[in-house]
C-alpha cells in the first residue's frame, strides 16, 4: 500500500469519527446552553445539574442517531479488513 493510500484511509477514518461525534456534541452544547441560561435566571449554582442533563441528552442522541451512524463505520471497517493483506506488503 502506498503512502497516498494510507493517507486516504486515515482521512476517511477521521471524517467518519467527526461525523459520528457531531450529533452528541451538538446535543450536549444545546442542553448545556439551555441549562446555563436556566441557572442564570433562577440563580441555581449546582454544577451537577448541567452534567446530568447533558449526559441524558447525549445518551438519548446516541440511542436515536446511533443506528444511522453505524452503517458507514461498519462499511469502513469491512473495507479496511478486506484491504489488510495489501497493507502489510
Amino acid at each position: 500500500m502506498s503512502e497516498a493510500d494510507l493517507i486516504h484511509e486515515t482521512h476517511v477514518a477521521l471524517v467518519i469519527v467527526l461525523i459520528m461525534s457531531l450529533p452528541p456534541l451538538i446535543a450536549a452544547a444545546i442542553v448545556g446552553l439551555m441549562i446555563g441560561l436556566l441557572q442564570a435566571v433562577t440563580q441555581i449554582q449546582d454544577q451537577t445539574l448541567s452534567l446530568v442533563f447533558k449526559l441524558l441528552a447525549v445518551m438519548l442522541t446516541l440511542m436515536v442517531v446511533g443506528p444511522l451512524l453505524l452503517g458507514p463505520l461498519l462499511d469502513q471497517t469491512e473495507h479496511l479488513l478486506a484491504e489488510f493483506p495489501a497493507m502489510t506488503r
